[in-house]
């Protein structure tokens, strides 16, 4: 009989990825957000996905309950959509990762990212993934601030002064 520890391992820490999201639950559950077993081995793997994907590895417990708790207060997340919002957001997390070259924390890109939900995209992931993200992917690329714009208030009233 053959004893495959490298699966023995990887079902321990699975286990304890999933036990420490659904300890974020107390947390969570008053703003009316509670992930079941089902939601957090999901995540789990959708983590291990997004990793495998970007060709990243991740000691430890990784983000996941870093972006529940930072997300968890969010107007646009609702008991409906947590989930998959939560399954969304770890994506971004690890792709923008690898496409900031690492150049941000995982707390200042988590906050960058709840900013960005929160505000001027509305709660929308979409807005989130193809606009701001990529907008602070480059300025990050190419040595700006992450939430530098070259649309100042001055350049768009200098423009309307213009006539064309």
């Amino acid at each position: 009989m053959e004893f495959n520890v490298a699966a023995l391992s990887s079902s321990i820490v699975q286990k304890q990825a999933i036990n420490e999201i659904i300890m974020c639950n107390d947390f969570t559950v008053e703003y009316g957000l509670v992930l079941t077993l089902e939601q957090a081995a999901e995540l789990v793997e959708t983590r291990f996905t997004s990793l495998s994907a970007n060709g990243r590895i991740e000691l430890g417990g990784g983000v996941i309950d870093k972006i529940i708790k930072e997300f968890c207060d969010s107007p646009y997340i609702t008991g409906y959509n947590y989930a998959e919002t939560l399954q969304e957001l770890l994506k971004l997390f690890y792709f923008y990762k690898n496409e900031t070259l690492d150049l941000l924390s995982d707390d200042d890109l988590i906050k960058f990212m709840k900013d960005s939900f929160n505000n001027t995209c509305c709660g929308s992931i979409e807005l989130l993934a193809g606009r701001e993200m990529n907008k602070m992917a480059n300025n990050l690329r190419y040595g700006y601030a992450p939430s530098y714009s070259e649309h100042t208030c001055e350049a768009y009233e200098e423009d309307e002064d213009e006539q064309y």
